[in-house]
């Protein structure tokens, strides 16, 4: 498994105080824990001895299966915590909740909130390495790490490669960590929605641009992923009729032509079919949808490891 000189992070939150060296090296060693995935026994004794706690305040499916399933392949110890049938319904705090099960001896925190900074919370309350599966409209870099890997997989490489990102960017965790994680690997990335939707803050950050024209924003694309939209974040205001939205933003086939020869498309999910993304262009041969779920475990067991095992 491959392994890097510089200090290790002892967090994963966000991308900062990683190097590009560290970050490509949690890529290539997915390559390793995919390999893992496709033999007949698929389980390492890699973190044996070790309990990892998925602590969720948010639904999830991809997340929170692909995490649970990337610690036990690797033969830790898994408790799931779920908020709603916890103390925290009777007004236990955050901090007094997160305390009690570092009691338990739980060796990482694997933590998914609807409020921004909440694992930023669980790292100081616990002590204990924490990963970031998805914070208010902030972060979600495994899902970042996810996506960099299926294009680098595709393509043998980021760089110069060009993704475009069209849809809800304003309430889209998913579409910041991208923009924070692409171009260090030296990716460029064109964030696109309609202008309620493009919060102007992020045309600041290198390698990004902003567009409300999908069309001008999958020109040279190598990779398009969809959004979907967020309503239950949204306010009045922020999205005229759904038929405007589909016939500006969707991804589709006709959409797809504009981008480069062999591009693919993506989508973090879940997916609304034929909103954000036609059923023709998620079930297509351009698709990597399902890949992007595959290697999400590989992925998330690479972080696993290199937070809990080949730390320095």
């Amino acid at each position: 498994m491959t392994a890097s000189t510089d200090l290790r992070p002892r967090h994963l939150l966000d991308f900062h105080g990683w190097s590009r060296d560290r970050l490509t090296a949690i890529l290539d060693n997915a390559d390793t824990m995919l390999a893992v995935l496709d033999r007949p026994v698929r389980k390492v004794p890699a973190l044996q001895g070790l309990t990892v706690c998925t602590v969720f305040f948010e639904n999830s499916t991809r997340t929170r299966i692909s995490f649970e399933l990337a610690a036990r392949r690797m033969s830790a110890d898994v408790v799931s915590f779920a908020a709603s049938s916890s103390s925290l319904s009777k007004g236990e705090s955050l901090r007094d909740t997160i305390e009690t099960l570092s009691a338990y001896k739980v060796d990482a925190f694997i933590v998914r909130h609807e409020a921004s900074g909440a694992a930023h919370r669980v790292a100081q309350f616990s002590g204990k390495p924490t990963i970031n599966a998805g914070d208010g409209r902030r972060a979600h870099p495994t899902q970042a790490l996810l996506d960099a890997y299926t294009v680098r997989q595709e393509f043998g490489t980021l760089e110069g490669k060009r993704v475009a990102i069209i849809g809800d960017v304003r309430h889209s965790r998913v579409a910041r960590s991208n923009a924070e994680l692409l171009p260090r690997l030296g990716a460029e990335v064109v964030l696109c929605g309609p202008a309620t939707l493009l919060p102007r803050e992020l045309a600041g950050m290198p390698g990004v641009t902003l567009t409300t024209n999908a069309r001008e924003a999958v020109k040279g694309a190598d990779a398009v992923m969809a959004l979907r939209l967020q309503t239950e974040r949204m306010d009045a205001g922020y999205l005229g009729s759904l038929p405007e939205y589909i016939a500006g933003y969707q991804v589709n086939e006709a959409l797809m032509e504009r981008a480069n020869e062999g591009a693919i498309v993506l989508h973090p999910g879940p997916m609304l079919r034929d909103l954000e993304i036609s059923a023709d262009a998620a079930d297509g041969p351009q698709s990597r949808v399902l890949k992007q779920v595959e290697n999400g475990q590989a992925i998330r067991m690479s972080v696993l490891y290199h937070l809990l095992v080949g730390r320095q």
